[in-house]
């Protein structure tokens, strides 16, 4: 797609929460990136979405881990998995990956230059512990909890990297 027919369908930034199946990770990290937009004041000059790595999921919900946590802590659950294709990443500006190995999968999906807008997650997070976002599939609620907690300490940072992209998109 052409940037002259991407910004007559939505000029907005884009950015893209990746994880392995879009169920877990991704959805939470959408739905809080999504509220902290809006509580920033931002929502109307970005737009997030998420998607998996694979195709496993594709037009499911969220897994009920990931919806229970987001309930709980009052962000929206609707959610239906997708898979990133190359397509959408030509209409992308910044890929927030789980781990290292959706990381390394989105950046061999874009050519050289491009491989700069993926980025891990907690990557934004200064405090951080580590630099993945550990999956929360198999194990227990607490896994879900620990995922919302890693994300919302990294999102400050998501909103002030978002604030210097829409700056240099300016200039």
């Amino acid at each position: 797609m052409t940037s002259e027919l991407r910004i007559a369908a939505d000029p907005r930034l884009h950015v893209c929460v990746v994880c392995t199946g879009n169920i877990c990770r991704s959805p939470i990290g959408e739905q809080v990136l999504r509220r902290a937009l809006q509580e920033a004041g931002l929502d109307d000059q970005v737009r997030v979405s998420s998607a998996g790595t694979g195709d496993w999921h594709v037009g499911a919900g969220a897994h009920r881990g990931s919806v229970r946590v987001l309930a709980e802590a009052g962000y929206p659950t609707e959610h239906t998995a997708r898979q990133l294709t190359r397509a959408d990443l030509a209409e992308i500006d910044l890929v927030l990956a789980a781990d290292r190995d959706h990381r390394a999968l989105v950046k061999r999906m874009l050519s050289e230059p491009e491989r700069d807008k993926v980025r891990l997650l907690r990557d934004f997070d200064p405090d951080a512990d580590g630099d993945e976002v550990p999956d929360p599939y198999y194990g227990p609620h607490q896994g879900f909890v620990e995922v919302l907690t890693m994300t919302q300490a990294a999102v400050p940072g998501v909103i002030a990297e978002i604030r210097r992209l829409l700056a240099e998109q300016d200039r």
